[in-house]
């Protein structure tokens, strides 16, 4: 199952590393929501269980959290 969500991050976000990544600049312990397994290019978030397709309709991924 694929979950995308736009906005802001939320109030109970985790802090956490992030993952390496070819895009973006993602700074160690960024805060993001909780569950979030990427952030995508257009600043959506990604909860995809799997890499493949991740943030496909979203203009790829910007980074992977860890």
């Amino acid at each position: 199952m694929l979950t995308i969500v736009r906005g802001a991050v939320a109030a109970d976000a985790a802090a956490a590393s992030c993952a390496r990544h070819t895009t973006g600049v993602c700074k160690a312990n960024s805060p993001h929501p909780r569950g979030a397994a990427a952030k995508c290019k257009d600043d959506s978030y990604s909860y995809s269980a799997h890499a493949r397709g991740t943030c496909s309709h979203h203009r790829g991924v910007k980074y992977w959290y860890r």
